[in-house]
């Protein structure tokens, strides 16, 4: 018991969860018949999003225990390995926890969380990394809180197209009437970035525009990766590149360090995906064009209140609903023009 309290104590800290609710937690956890017992598993600790999310969910649990409901939230660190995330869903489910939330470290491997939680009847809540559908409708307790990843795309691709109509030599440096690109991709095969990575694209070829892609690479939602990636092209293409298709705000401040210290004359517009403090500074700073902001805090209410309603045995209205599975958050443009709106 004592190395497990280190260790959520330590994965508590990075995700801004103080002493004093680890402690209230341990209390908790000798009041198993009366609190109501949430664990949560990440795929990765230090991935900004899912960081953010998590203090957001940590906020929102914390004002809930202020009533009368006595919660234990603990959130644990898959630490990239799936075999350890399945270890630790083994782990809450034992000690009779009474829903999970996992962000999965590899979206195919739900089934057997799924089949876990089942045999358990122990709800599941997915978030951030969607499982495949088969795999997600294997039990009616089985649900996923995210964001619509095509939709992101989109906005990326609206944020290209809105810049090039208001000032074609912004993005069309060359005058050649193609947009030239790079693309870097979060991760090989994950649902968010195969779908952001397309809908980019096809929205600009839907509406006429030329393009061209110059390279694509995966810097696995990085910034040190996408800093390295991008230098590469730089190095590759020099001032050719005209615009920066990034997965997500991390790998854009990654393109961004390696076009500053490139000294390049003719910086490419820079967009990106999450709406981080970091991004949306990039942005007020004008070296980021726009990102599409996914609302983390959105997100952690949603996850929250399902969990909380699955915990207590409610029924779930189906109404808040798509498909009886999924609870989709809807992403929103950000740019100069509007940026002060989502940060102070």
């Amino acid at each position: 018991m004592r190395s497990m309290f280190k260790r959520l104590f330590a994965v508590a800290a990075s995700v801004g969860i103080c002493c004093s609710c680890m402690m209230s937690a341990c209390a908790a956890e000798k009041r198993t018949d009366k609190a109501l017992r949430i664990g949560v598993t990440i795929y990765r600790k230090d991935d900004a999003f899912i960081n953010s999310l998590c203090t957001d969910l940590q906020n929102i649990a914390k004002d809930k225990v202020r009533g009368e409901n006595k919660i234990q939230l603990n959130i644990v660190d898959g630490q990239s390995s799936q075999t350890e995330q399945d270890d630790q869903v083994d782990r809450f489910l034992s000690r009779g926890y009474s829903v999970l939330c996992v962000n999965l470290v590899d979206r195919t491997a739900a089934a057997t969380i799924v089949s876990k939680a089942k045999r358990a009847n122990v709800p599941v809540v997915f978030f951030n990394r969607e499982p495949v559908e088969e795999d997600l409708r294997m039990w009616g307790k089985a649900y996923y809180v995210g964001a619509d990843a095509a939709q992101s795309g989109t906005i990326q691709g609206k944020i290209i197209r809105n810049a090039y109509m208001k000032n074609p030599k912004r993005i069309d440096r060359n005058g050649d009437g193609k947009i030239q690109y790079v693309m870097l991709e979060g991760e090989e095969g994950h649902q968010d970035a195969l779908l952001r990575t397309e809908y980019s694209i096809r929205y600009l070829v839907k509406l006429g525009l030329k393009v061209q892609k110059l390279a694509d690479n995966t810097a696995n939602w990085q910034r040190a990766q996408a800093a390295e990636k991008m230098s590469q092209f730089i190095r590759q293409y020099g001032e050719r590149t005209e615009a920066v298709f990034c997965n997500n705000d991390e790998m854009a401040l990654g393109a961004i360090d390696a076009i500053r210290d490139s000294k390049i004359k003719n910086r490419p517009a820079v967009v990106g995906v999450d709406g981080t403090k970091a991004g949306c500074d990039a942005i007020r700073k004008g070296e980021m064009l726009g990102t599409a902001y996914n609302d983390a805090e959105s997100q952690a209410k949603a996850i929250f209140e399902l969990s909380y309603d699955l915990a207590r045995g409610q029924k779930i209205d189906s109404s808040k609903l798509k498909d009886q599975h999924y609870i989709y958050i809807p992403y929103q443009m950000i740019t100069a023009a509007n940026v002060n709106k989502y940060v102070g």
